[in-house]
């Protein structure tokens, strides 16, 4: 029995396009022919647009149809698409068909981006869009542990770039004069001379704008400001500040500010504090709109963790009564090189759920050799091959990381209200 022309309904005999392209690509997938067909549509939709068989409908009575487009779908294309919709409408034809079921409704033969987009353009849904939108505030992440080894810095690492990778303008900064985050990206403050945040925060007539510090790194859309030894001279600054003036008093508040010379500039920071509960990381979680806590699932890592939080309540408290603008949108635990196989751990792990609950994220970074193995040469697992690794190794590690920082940015979005 020969396959029905999904088009007849809605072109005459002349303008109908060949029967055996559409029946080559159902029984053969062949993706030219159907292009070639697809674009034979568009240049006949342009044809009917001078007669009377083009009206105006809404997009909702508008469903997708079992043709579609083969256009690769990328993001940032559909995303100008849309916000050329919302400035100017829906300007080109959509070709649809009757709906075969529902009377009053339409499927879709051609032009399901536009019809996406115009969905899209034509509402309030919030959806994903990776920049931010006027109204939306810059989100500034504070990643922290009081205790070493717990994998902050390779999760801020592979954070800043998830969050890049996936569209978002991201800045990284580097708190801890250890540099470890630095050196992922590639920068040797001993060799380099490189600047640091230092630059930007210190109390004398050397201090620089806080763009001048920033580096460009081979991630498209992430930006790092590496550290270096020099970030600990704020350390015993702050503290002779304090003594002789009102800038030392309100040290809190440097980066927030600074911050605000480059906000048009970025979506989302990314701060990699210092293993301690110093200047530097008082600073940086002052400025910050959210906390993520690195907890490693042992009895003394929770207890370090229960010192740290302890200690960081009375900050906030103090600096809240001084009139300090501390407002956090989130607060998270992720719990790092966690190993699913170890009693123990999985056994505290139940135990921390069940005093934290909702504050856990749901998806653990595991603990992988992949990871170790990345970090032999200064890299992420975004950036290695796959080829040079076991494969299923590679594969369990990338999906625990993509879980927990989607996870994480989900937060971000719901943080914009757009979830």
């Amino acid at each position: 029995m020969a396959r029905k022309n999904p088009f007849a309904n809605i072109l005459d005999d002349n303008d109908r396009p060949a029967e055996r392209s559409v029946v080559e690509y159902a029984a053969k997938g062949a993706s030219r022919s159907i292009l070639s067909t697809l674009d034979d549509m568009a240049a006949r939709a342009d044809k009917l647009a001078a007669g009377e068989t083009i009206v105006e409908l809404e997009p909702d009575t508008i469903d997708v149809s079992f043709v579609r487009d083969r256009r690769a779908n990328d993001e940032r294309e559909f995303n100008e698409l849309v916000e050329a919709v919302r400035e100017n409408g829906q300007n080109s034809p959509i070709l649809v068909r009757p709906h075969p079921k529902n009377v009053g409704r339409y499927m879709v033969v051609f032009g399901h981006r536009r019809l996406e987009a115009a969905k899209y353009g034509r509402s309030d849904a919030k959806k994903y869009v990776p920049f931010r939108k006027p109204g939306e505030k810059l989100q500034v992440i504070a990643v922290v542990n009081f205790k070493g080894g717990s994998g902050k810095t390779t999760t801020a690492a592979h954070l800043a770039q998830h969050l890049a990778l996936t569209g978002h303008r991201v800045l990284a900064i580097d708190l801890d004069p250890q540099a470890s985050l630095s050196a992922l990206h590639g920068f040797q403050p001993e060799l380099d001379g490189n600047p640091s945040l230092y630059d930007a925060i210190r109390y004398d007539e050397k201090r620089q704008p806080i763009a001048d510090v920033i580096l460009p790194t081979n991630f498209p859309l992430l930006e790092i400001i590496p550290a270096n030894l020099e970030l600990q001279e704020y350390e015993f600054d702050t503290p002779l500040s304090m003594q002789t003036s009102n800038e030392g008093k309100r040290f809190y508040s440097r980066l927030g500010r600074s911050l605000e010379e480059v906000d048009d500039r970025f979506d989302v920071v990314i701060v990699d504090c210092p293993p301690q509960l110093g200047f530097l990381t008082l600073t940086a979680l002052t400025a910050s709109t959210s906390v993520l806590v690195t907890v490693h699932p042992q009895m003394l890592d929770l207890m370090s963790m229960s010192q740290f939080l302890l200690m960081l309540g009375n900050f906030v408290r103090s600096i809240r009564e001084k009139g300090a603008p501390v407002k956090i949108d989130w607060l998270r635990y992720l719990i790092t090189r966690y190993e699913p196989s170890d009693v123990p751990q999985t056994q505290m792990l139940g135990f921390m759920q069940s005093i934290l609950a909702e504050e856990i994220l749901k998806n653990p970074m595991v603990k992988s050799t992949a990871i170790s193995d990345a970090g032999l040469t200064k890299q992420t697992l975004y950036e290695v091959e796959r080829v040079n690794f076991n494969r299923d190794t590679y594969d369990r590690a990338i999906e625990a990381l993509d879980a927990a920082n989607f996870e994480i940015q989900g937060l971000l979005h719901r943080a914009w209200g757009r979830l």
